[in-house]
């Protein structure tokens, strides 16, 4: 059975009380393995805006064990809820399941880490809920069989790696579609009174918000950097709901845009630079 939606605890109420509206301040790919002191003091000074109910951060923070490092680095240094989830990068030098569980297991014992993948939804303001999982480039878009793209998740994440590349396939399906699992189960647990879902995911879950330099994927790079499994649960929930209104915020290409999916379904997607994490933008809620 999916868990209740949770509302923002004791310890977080000064900041984002679901009485009144909340301000989310949005980073992703913010690579910070990659980003020296100056470029962390100039992403900390970007979030100096007041009335900041939390952050969210949809994705690559860093690699490998450095995740765990940052992460604690990040709550120790905002006094604020910081809601996250893992991308690719993110796995790098370890495997999903491993990487996953210290995560889950860092989160509870610092109460303003919460992975959204391992939560369930947070009403952050009246009937506005903020939901999420990581998701993955599940090669069900595009033309994953004639593609010359391979990325470095192949050499670097176990879960490819030490098994035949033969499996690679089945495994990026398998993982794309764990996370709409949940996903869709986290929809499902929300109440009836529900206007507003927010979303937090890594990879595009449509082909129409996979951005790069002004243009959308085509077949070959499309099965690495869509999300059908979760583009399937999205769709179909907005669909059977059209009086909720449904925001995914991604990452992943570097690059933004904004695709309308439909009347009550839209979807922005970050821009990134290496070496130089910034906030792209904060949300009202």
């Amino acid at each position: 059975m999916p868990h209740p939606p949770t509302k923002l605890t004791e310890q977080h109420r000064h900041t984002s009380d679901p009485a009144t509206s909340a301000r989310l301040a949005w980073s992703s790919d913010i690579h910070l393995n990659h980003a020296n002191l100056s470029a962390w003091d100039r992403w900390i000074e970007m979030h100096g805006e007041p009335e900041l109910s939390g952050l969210m951060i949809t994705g690559d923070l860093s690699e490998a064990e450095d995740v765990y490092f940052q992460l604690s680095r990040i709550a120790e240094t905002f006094s604020l809820p910081i809601y996250f989830i893992l991308g690719n990068h993110d796995f790098y030098g370890s495997s999903v399941a491993a990487t996953r569980r210290i995560v889950t297991s860092m989160t509870r014992n610092q109460p303003n880490l919460i992975y959204l993948t391992d939560s369930a939804p947070v009403e952050l303001s009246p009937n506005s809920f903020l939901t999420g999982d990581d998701g993955w480039g599940d090669a069900t878009v595009g033309d994953y069989d004639n593609s010359p793209v391979r990325l470095n998740d192949f050499a670097l994440i176990e879960d490819f790696y030490k098994v035949d590349p033969t499996h690679w396939r089945g495994k990026l399906e398998q993982l794309g579609k764990d996370s709409a699992l949940r996903l869709k189960s986290k929809l499902d647990s929300l109440p009836q009174t529900a206007r507003t879902v927010h979303v937090a995911t890594h990879v595009p879950p449509f082909r129409e918000a996979c951005w790069y330099n002004g243009q959308t994927t085509d077949d070959a790079w499309a099965p690495f950097f869509v999300c059908g499994h979760i583009g399937n649960v999205l769709r179909n929930y907005a669909n059977e709901h059209p009086e909720i209104v449904v925001r995914v915020y991604c990452g992943h290409t570097h690059s933004c845009g904004v695709a309308s999916i439909s009347d009550n379904l839209t979807v922005y997607t970050a821009s990134a630079t290496y070496a130089e994490p910034k906030l792209e933008r904060v949300i009202s809620i």
